[in-house]
């Protein structure tokens, strides 16, 4: 299967290397970190600052400052992968790791995305309910509306979705300073919550429980593949000024998104704390308090505004993730609208099963559940990026230093501990307090058992470089070796080659045709986000290499006596491939066929019947 770029649709979409001066150049880079800050202050995250705030008031901020730190490094290292390597995480642990593996690898990313989409689908749907008396099912319903709108703002381009998404951000940030203003925070008290204390165990437990909120697995993968947006130059020098340039990116969002965070527990500490309210857990309860202690009937308004704003800028990304990490994984790419549909309906269908049958007093615990299986999966996001970067036959001159590397082991221990902590505590809290616990030995413990097993796996691996794999790092594979089978017919022949291993089908059913005294021509079609607006401008990486292939079939079928031509087309197959067999005299076009039909023609898409349609000539399908 073609081996397409990651978030094909946008690659390169947008050219850094035009731009004159270093605010120009800064402003082209900004964009992908804004869209992964939204994973940092979702409503997942809204629970534990608002339970902090309103325990502990200010003690506890210094924590979302190192929790920051932790999200700071480890999302620059996810934005140097893509940058260096030219593939996402999910592509680069595909090529590293064997295929049982990866499918494991893929199934928990899937269920991580759908678990943060359910978080946040429940969080909008409380927002809705709070500022428009919504009953929750309807607000859950509402979400699907989501698939819709980011399909038109992709459609569009990156840069739009970027710029819907800091709108959503702004209108985030400039409620809580609302909220912050009418709340009139303990400036001596405020300040002493940046030095590090630790009140009690309850408060070690909620801090245990922002730290391990802190990264979102499905940024990792986001976040590395959102930077290959950029078009750059692909030199040392120009990769190592997108390292900049995107370390400052990620440094202004992630703390804009600490801004959220701290303002949510700021605005709790003096919203509730100072006033004796010190058992607010429910954004529900929040909301209804704000006006009742602030004596202000337009802060709870803001404060719903807020969360519907978070909801809604943290689902799209979410949709972005499930589509990076299916064709990572798996390398298959399915119509866009489908992969986003499937990841909305994987949160929505059990957000509203429990619903509709357990009352809306049961999303708090479907709440707690998307947290343990966002823990679960973690760790196999954290472990293959600080592996993957450290790697200096992949990375080269811009491999983690040793101090980076310190760090980051120290996190994902830090981290991973503090969430595998959780998952055990929730387990054993589920088999106590179950009337049949032994479904829970049956099922979630093995479960458990096999993901830790497989993370130690995933950790050791690379170390110990027991397994060996032939990495393909060209974005469409490698030329097939090709068997030839001789014949005389047309006399100038055109086929169609994807570097795959149908091409020797084509070739060998085109040479049946001709033979060595007709005139062939290999044509390909360059397919990224950057062919498509840019045409033969483009020179990217996948243009340079799918050039370099195109010669070395030409070569090796030019020393078997036959008369080669090669042809690059850009853009969309279906008018591109029509195009250039029309202007070249051909008297016979020889293509592969896909070989599916029906359901998979829906997901995949077809090209053969296009193209059938709109040239000239005989067209032989070769299956």
């Amino acid at each position: 299967m073609k081996k397409d770029k990651s978030l094909h649709e946008v690659h390169s979409s947008i050219d850094t290397s035009n731009k004159s001066n270093f605010w120009k150049k800064l402003f082209a880079f900004m964009g992908p970190a804004y869209l992964v800050s939204v994973g940092y202050m979702d409503p997942g995250n809204w629970a534990t600052d608002i339970a902090g705030g309103s325990q502990f008031g200010y003690a506890l901020i210094w924590v979302l400052v190192m929790s920051n730190l932790m999200a700071l490094l480890l999302q620059s290292l996810s934005a140097k992968l893509g940058l260096v390597r030219g593939l996402d995480l999910a592509q680069a642990s595909r090529f590293t790791y064997h295929p049982i593996v990866n499918f494991l690898n893929w199934i928990l990313a899937e269920l991580a995305i759908a678990a943060c989409d359910l978080a946040e689908v429940i969080g909008m749907a409380i927002g809705l309910q709070l500022l428009f008396h919504l009953p929750l099912l309807t607000g859950v319903s509402i979400s699907v509306i989501d698939t819709i709108l980011l399909l038109i703002l992709q459609r569009h381009g990156i840069r739009k979705m970027e710029a819907f998404i800091l709108v959503l951000i702004s209108t985030i940030g400039l409620a809580f300073i609302a909220e912050l203003i009418f709340a009139k925070p303990d400036g001596v008290a405020l300040l002493n919550g940046f030095i590090p204390s630790m009140p009690n165990n309850t408060a070690l437990y909620i801090a245990i429980g922002i730290i391990g909120a802190t990264v979102m697995p499905h940024n990792l993968y986001l976040h590395s593949s959102l930077v290959q947006t950029r078009k750059i130059d692909r030199t040392p020098k120009g990769i190592k000024e997108a390292i900049k340039f995107n370390f400052i990116d990620t440094f202004i969002a992630l703390n804009l998104a600490l801004f959220v965070n701290a303002a949510i527990l700021i605005l709790a500490a003096a919203a509730f704390f100072s006033t004796g309210h010190n058992e607010v857990h429910e954004i529900q309860d929040a909301y209804n308090l704000l006006n009742d202690v602030l004596g202000n009937s337009l802060a709870p308004t803001l404060f719903a505004i807020a969360l519907i704003a978070a909801g809604q800028s943290s689902t799209l990304t979410g949709t972005l993730s499930g589509q990076i990490v299916m064709e990572g994984y798996l390398n298959i790419r399915i119509q866009p609208w489908l992969r986003r549909l499937i990841t909305r309906l994987i949160a929505i269908v059990p957000a509203f099963l429990v619903i509709y049958f357990m009352g809306e007093g049961a999303t708090g615990k479907l709440l707690i559940l998307s947290q343990v299986i966002l823990s679960l999966q973690l760790g196999f996001a954290v472990i293959p990026l600080i592996h993957l970067t450290s790697d200096k036959s992949k990375m080269g001159e811009f491999v983690n230093k040793l101090w980076v590397k310190i760090c980051a082991w120290l996190i994902a221990t830090v981290i991973i501990i503090l969430n595998a902590t959780l998952v055990v505590n929730t387990v054993i809290d589920w088999i106590t307090n179950s009337k049949n616990p032994t479904v829970y030995y049956f099922t979630v413990v093995p479960i458990v058992v096999i993901a830790a097993l497989l993370l130690i796996y995933i950790t050791v691996q690379p170390i110990l470089k027991q397994v060996k794999r032939k990495e393909k790092t060209v974005p469409d594979g490698f030329p097939e070796d090709l068997e030839i089978i001789e014949a005389k017919k047309y006399s100038h022949i055109a086929i169609t080659v994807d570097f795959s291993s149908s091409d020797s089908k084509a070739i060998s059913n085109a040479f049946a045709q001709g033979g060595k005294s007709a005139e062939y021509l290999l044509i390909h079609i360059v397919e990224t986000a950057g062919a498509r607006m840019m045409g033969q401008e483009i020179d990217d990486l996948e243009t340079i290499s799918d050039k370099i292939n195109l010669e070395k079939y030409k070569t090796e079928l030019e020393s078997k006596g036959f008369t080669i031509i090669t042809k690059l087309g850009f853009g969309n197959p279906k008018k591109s491939i029509p195009e250039i067999v029309n202007n070249c005299n051909c008297d016979l076009l020889v293509m592969g066929a896909h070989g599916h039909r029906a359901l998979k023609d829906i997901l995949l898409g077809t090209t053969l019947d296009a193209v059938r349609h709109n040239v000239k000539v005989p067209v032989l399908i070769v299956k």
